[in-house]
């Protein structure tokens, strides 16, 4: 199984974990360079990404320590990173592998981490979204937010505790359309995030053909 070291702020490792998320994968989150280089001694990562501005030890630092380490040098290193040319160039004095520029897309992150290690392809190209998502979960209607989207499943944000393996209904309108989409849901993934905040995986049940067609081609818009 490939060992993968996200370093970055809760919210936007969480991001990245979710456009991996593979079963075939161990994901390591690390909110700084020092806990980051902990882990990698540890675990001797087959890949870390990590963000170029990092507080405290930045992402160029960290990868230049890693470089130097004859042991665990060797680990490929993808910084995510404005697109600034003094950004850019940080990249390329500290040795990194490869860099992608912020805001993220989805199809060309998996590209890059590709390109370093051997990564199982997941079902579903998942896309950034935010909309508004009504659910219910045992006959109680409660209020999220989506954070990405695919054809499988849903990340949605939430005050509402939930467990793994609960299944609650999700009801939202599609981006551009006038789909409403409601479907019960598996919650796969729990991730606390923040005081009474949390994300949730929720892989679809008995998706309607129709809307599923719909949400295909909101990904394919949002991808191409």
């Amino acid at each position: 199984m490939r060992k993968i070291l996200i370093v970055n702020d809760p919210k936007s490792a969480v991001e990245e974990e979710s456009i991996l998320g593979n079963k075939n994968l161990m994901i390591f989150i690390a909110t700084s360079s020092e806990e980051a280089l902990t882990i990698h001694k540890r675990e001797k990562v087959d890949l870390v990404i990590t963000d170029l501005d990092m507080p405290g030890m930045s992402g160029d630092t960290l990868c230049s320590l890693i470089r130097k380490d004859e042991v665990l040098g060797k680990v490929p290193v993808l910084i995510v990173c404005g697109n600034k040319k003094s950004d850019l160039e940080r990249c390329t004095k500290c040795g990194t592998n490869s860099h992608i520029t912020k805001p993220l897309d989805p199809v060309q992150f998996l590209e890059k981490v590709s390109q370093l290690i051997d990564v199982p392809k997941r079902s579903g190209v998942r896309v950034f979204t935010n909309i508004s998502v009504k659910g219910t979960f045992e006959n109680e209607k409660f209020f999220c937010t989506s954070v990405d989207i695919s054809t499988s499943g849903i990340l949605i944000e939430s005050d509402r505790a939930i467990s793994k393996g609960d299944t609650i209904t999700c009801s939202f309108f599609i981006p551009g359309s006038s789909n409403r989409v409601v479907v019960d849901c598996v919650v796969m993934r729990v991730m606390n995030i923040a005081s009474n905040v949390y994300h949730y995986g929720a892989k679809f049940l008995n998706l309607d053909p129709g809307n599923k067609s719909a949400i295909n081609e909101f990904v394919r818009k949002k991808t191409s």
